[in-house]
């Protein structure tokens, strides 16, 4: 089916109300305005907040109320606008009824989900609907997993033109990060460890790096897991486990999938976070891998997660002060080796919070990336930022969003 041309509206923000949905609303204020010729709407389940938010964010354009359990308001919804972009999370209790609604109406969509075990299970519902709808569906559009895909594609594209072949393994190293985490991110992390306790078959899930790969090839090379603190040959640095890498790596393997394999059947792709060199920095890669494995063993324990939930964790809605997103940033590493022993670095750097001011504007220029119809010959489906996007994003971003690409040699 031929994609939507002729919609009401160009572009509609499910969840304007949330956290990252007031950031994001007051960024398409910035760049695109109320009155220009980008034809938006903010969405959300009550009218007193939408009403709010258009104050406070200067987002004054249409508001639409639709909870996200009415599967007869989110298909209106879907069919009056060519693209939605989704910030309700967490998406395995509150996205599934509109992703259906989009590719239903051959909407492209949008979102900044990190939880793995739910795109699989939009995949494997919607996945045939969406090919034949032209739907394009778009996850994971925020620090996970924008920074990790399009920093592998745009290392492979840099490898390609300076060694003449793509790299067969790349790992990402968290040099530096700032950022606070909301309630909501959070909340997204609580039930997946709570889906997670009660269900073996999804742990097994979990732990698939090629989880995400379309069903025919949904196997490949054993690939690099870090599961606690190990001395980085690649870096000369201590290094522990990067908590976003159960998302992020499977959106990798995903994009190379989409891209026919093109960067190898072997091709393998970890990250972790570095710590600094010496004594120090083994201890703090041991201290964050023990952090790390406490709160994943605490967060699966259903009493201790209640707990934590009710009394210790922020609440969905909350999150850094605006003051904090702007002293925020992040600086990401890629190794690169190719088959030949060639090898390149490269960096991908934000000058925002990365959770939440870098992650609006992400999402925002994958939104109107799609609004502007990117890749028009591309068939609807589950597609990755890198897979869909490729270097057109990775200008939008440089050029808008204040996240750089280069390479270090």
């Amino acid at each position: 089916m031929t994609r939507a041309t002729d919609r009401r509206l160009d572009l509609l923000v499910f969840g304007a109300t949330s956290f990252v949905g007031q950031i994001l609303c007051r960024y398409l204020v910035e760049r695109h305005g109320t009155d220009g010729s980008l034809r938006w709407a903010i969405a959300g389940r009550n009218r007193t907040k939408l009403d709010s938010v258009a104050h406070d964010t200067g987002a004054e354009v249409e508001r639409i109320v639709a909870d996200a359990s009415d599967g007869a308001a989110l298909a209106d919804m879907a069919s009056s606008t060519k693209v939605v972009v989704s910030t309700v999370g967490p998406y395995a209790l509150y996205g599934s009824e509109l992703v259906a609604a989009v590719v239903e109406a051959g909407t492209d969509y949008c979102d900044l989900t990190g939880e793995p075990q739910w795109i699989r299970r939009m995949i494997d519902a919607h996945s045939v609907g969406a090919e034949s709808s032209g739907s394009r569906v778009v996850n994971s559009c925020g620090f996970d997993s924008i920074p990790s895909d399009l920093g592998v594609w745009f290392t492979q594209q840099r490898s390609l033109e300076t060694h003449g072949e793509y790299c067969d393994r790349i790992s990402m190293r968290v040099k530096a990060l700032r950022g606070g985490a909301s309630g909501g991110t959070i909340a997204s992390m609580v039930n997946l460890m709570a889906e997670a306790s009660e269900d073996s078959a999804l742990r097994e899930l979990l732990a698939d790096p090629f989880a995400l790969v379309p069903d025919s090839i949904r196997r490949g090379v054993p690939q690099p897991q870090h599961k606690g603190p190990f001395n980085d040959s690649l870096s000369g640095q201590w290094a522990a486990p990067f908590v976003m890498e159960a998302i992020n790596t499977r959106i990798v393997m995903r994009t190379n999938a989409l891209l026919d394999k093109r960067w190898g059947s072997g091709f393998r792709y970890d990250e972790a976070m570095l710590m600094g060199s010496g004594p120090l920095g083994m201890a703090k890669a041991t201290g964050v891998s023990a952090g790390l494995a406490g709160a994943m063993f605490a967060t699966s324990i259903g009493p201790i997660r209640n707990v934590l939930s009710d009394r210790v964790l922020p609440k969905p809605g909350t999150g850094p002060s605006a003051d904090a997103q702007q002293r925020g940033y992040f600086d990401l590493r890629f190794f690169g080796s190719a088959p030949s022993g060639d090898r390149i670095r490269t960096r991908v750097i934000g000058d925002r919070d990365p959770g939440y001011g870098s992650t609006a504007r992400m999402l925002g220029e994958a939104a109107f990336a799609l609004v502007e119809g990117v890749a028009p010959d591309s068939g609807g489906g589950f597609w990755t930022p890198a897979a869909l996007f490729g270097d057109e994003l990775v200008e939008r971003l440089d050029t808008h969003a204040g996240v750089g690409f280069e390479v270090i040699d």
